[in-house]
């Protein structure tokens, strides 16, 4: 990272130029400290028009010469999952810090291979399931904390989209379905308010003519006595709403994919109040600025999602899958 007065800028190089790629930009650019240095894609011209837009000073026609640039000091990669794999495990073996998209692969053998290359290279690994870092998780967890709802014993959210037809829910070939997209947040909500150990997990799936999850429901019991019911659907716009309710009210978080309010409701349902988040760029900026902190203090994982974490999120979402016979090619491997 290089110093600019008392500033450490962090130089990102982008993988991708879809919408996700987009978002980051905007973000980036909203950014004092953090900076879109470069953008990577497979073809020249694509990546020069991308960068153009979002005032990016290099652009890179394969994701090989983003990577071998030597003043990027972190790789996000924000390609569809299912081409997670290789352009992250090229970039780690270069010595470059990665921020990778959620799903963070495609399954759960590919995060373990993933996760062990980076740590036998020492080098910084974070998956980028943005809602981990946003304010919102440690506002929720000090309402718990402090015993505004009592005893949590129910869990419930949901996240839904009509997505039509799109190649990314519809094909094998790109891990496609809900679970992986869309299911992935509400997983980690549960996890991030509650993360006893589970008991069981279960659910069922609605599935599309190509086999992929277009709706599905999860249940899971866990050891603290907690239910959770979440649910994600591609077919459906969603009321996208998370509860986390308790012995003496209970929270309302506007939307799981990105909080903005949070409504604490005393016995009875009783309105106490509403806690709004700071204001945002986009939401990403937190996971950016999570990672630029955490090289500086020369870790290899970020704090608020741990490898640990991340291989345990995954591994559940191979075990629905193989429940459900949602199967993708690299599953063979």
């Amino acid at each position: 990272m290089t110093n600019e007065g008392n500033q450490r800028i962090m130089r990102v190089g982008i993988i991708g130029t879809g919408w996700i790629a987009e978002k980051a930009a905007i973000t980036l650019n909203g950014l004092n400290d953090i900076e879109a240095y470069a953008v990577g894609s497979r073809k020249l011209d694509t990546a020069e028009a991308f960068a153009a837009k979002w005032n990016i000073p290099k652009a890179y026609g394969s994701y090989s010469d983003l990577i071998a640039d030597p003043d990027v000091d972190l790789v996000y990669i924000g390609t569809p999952h299912s081409h997670h794999y290789d352009v992250t495990r090229e970039a780690l073996l270069a010595g470059k810090p990665c921020l990778v998209e959620k799903a963070f692969m495609a399954n759960a053998r590919q995060t373990r291979e993933i996760i062990e290359l980076a740590h036998e290279r020492g080098v910084f690994l974070a998956e980028a399931i943005w809602t981990r870092y946003q304010p919102a998780v440690d506002i929720v967890l000090k309402l718990i904390a402090d015993g505004r709802i009592g005893t949590p014993h129910l869990i419930t959210a949901t996240l839904g989209y009509s997505m039509g037809d799109k190649p990314r829910i519809m094909r094998p070939d790109l891990c496609g379905g809900a679970l992986l997209d869309l299911g992935v947040y509400a997983l980690n909500f549960v996890r991030m308010f509650c993360n006893a150990d589970i008991l069981s997990i279960d659910g069922h799936c609605v599935k599309s003519s190509t086999g992929m999850d277009l709706t599905n429901a999860i249940t899971i019991i866990l050891k603290n006595g907690v239910l959770a019911n979440v649910q994600s659907s591609a077919q459906c716009v969603g009321d996208n709403i998370g509860v986390i309710a308790g012995t003496e009210g209970n929270l309302i978080i506007d939307n799981i994919n990105n909080p903005q309010t949070i409504t604490v409701n005393g016995p009875d349902r009783t309105y106490v109040e509403t806690i709004r988040v700071p204001q945002q760029i986009t939401g990403y900026e937190y996971q950016f600025m999570a990672c630029r902190q955490a090289l500086i203090d020369g870790l290899t994982e970020p704090r608020e999602m741990s490898h640990a974490e991340t291989l345990y999120i995954m591994q559940l979402m191979d075990d629905l899958r193989r429940k459900w016979d949602v199967r993708y090619p690299m599953d063979e491997a």
